[in-house]
């Protein structure tokens, strides 16, 4: 199989078999799904657990915000942080020493507590792997599923696309974005953009659910926007209307994707978030989000399942393109094989 997700239909034909008698799990594992719901009385408990796979750049940071931003796309506050570190046996002290640092300037930015996990070299693999496992919680009543959307819910994105994609790109590729003349003062920039602006939505999500009645979220990951929007209408059971032009790019995407030969909108975009309110909120959140320093762009809008995931481009109106597997992935995947036949 090729690397990344599993394909969404597989993946809910195995879920099917994991269906639990516990009356307290509200929201159990579901494709299309950020995390879980479980009662402890007044509030719900949100667990989540998510790797890092894509790059071995600054994994602490990524792990804390990538899994943070599960637990406040459901509408809850993530409080406590576990991970588990896989590291290769010609892995050195200052690096094991710069993962917990990032992870734990991660954790002291979004208020989150470190309460365990394991560390060990493992044998067999040649880069760090690290899975991490947030839990936080919401007051009931103001938890959030991707499966509330309604039809003609408008569609709204955080920031621009990809975040994520761009730097994984410049750290991962950068050999060959120098040798396509990409100046290292750019590279640079793109590097730093999982801080500026940032991977976390956890500040998007807490601005957009103060403004208005949200019906669901979604955190843009693996799949880009298009496998976003493809989980959101999968999780609603809706079909989905977006306007290209409307989406809006991080200024060097084009570039980068153009001279790799990759789409953007099957890049990992960790940084913005995918939220689905009634029209009459519009204003309000566009304006709360973008007055708070947060970009937001109305992108499209929630249809009848039959009307499919489509997509107006140029006038023209065509299905969304679906991505076997995230490009960015693709990519990486390409370079080592290319690097093993030589």
């Amino acid at each position: 199989m090729k690397a990344g997700k599993l394909p969404i239909e597989h993946l809910e034909k195995v879920l099917n078999n994991l269906r639990s008698t516990d009356p307290r799990i509200v929201a159990g594992p579901a494709p299309g799904e950020d995390a879980s719901l479980i009662d402890m009385g007044d509030r719900y408990l949100v667990a989540t657990t998510d790797p890092i796979t894509f790059t071995t750049n600054q994994i602490g940071w990524y792990v804390v915000n990538i899994n943070a931003n599960d637990v406040a796309v459901m509408g809850g506050e993530p409080k406590w942080m576990m991970t588990t570190i896989l590291l290769p046996e010609n892995y050195n002290e200052n690096s094991i020493d710069q993962i917990f640092q990032d992870i734990t300037e991660a954790c002291r930015q979004l208020n989150i507590s470190v309460i365990g996990g394991h560390t060990e070299i493992t044998a067999g693999i040649d880069r760090p792997l690290i899975s991490g496992v947030m839990l936080g919680e919401v007051k009931k009543g103001s938890e959030i599923k991707s499966s509330g959307a309604n039809i003609g819910d408008s569609i709204i994105l955080t920031k621009a696309i990809p975040i994520e994609g761009c730097a994984i790109l410049a750290n991962e590729a950068v050999t060959k974005l120098r040798e396509n003349g990409i100046e290292e003062s750019l590279i640079y920039e793109s590097q730093n953009l999982i801080y500026n602006p940032g991977i976390s939505v956890v500040k998007d999500a807490s601005i957009a659910i103060k403004s208005g009645e949200i019906t669901a979220m979604h955190d843009i990951t693996e799949g880009g926007i298009a496998g976003g929007l493809m989980e959101l209408s999968y999780a609603s059971n809706l079909g989905v209307h977006i306007i290209r032009e409307d989406i809006p790019e991080i200024p060097q995407a084009k570039q980068f994707s153009d001279l790799l030969g990759l789409n953007i909108l099957g890049m990992i975009a960790s940084g913005s978030l995918l939220i689905c309110a009634h029209p009459k909120y519009d204003s309000t959140i566009l304006r709360n989000l973008n007055n708070n320093g947060i970009k937001a762009t109305k992108i499209g809008v929630m249809k009848d399942l039959d009307y499919g995931l489509k997509m107006t481009e140029n006038e023209h109106v065509h299905d969304l393109p679906k991505f076997e597997t995230d490009e960015i992935a693709r990519f990486l995947s390409n370079q080592s094989q290319q690097i093993k036949t030589h």
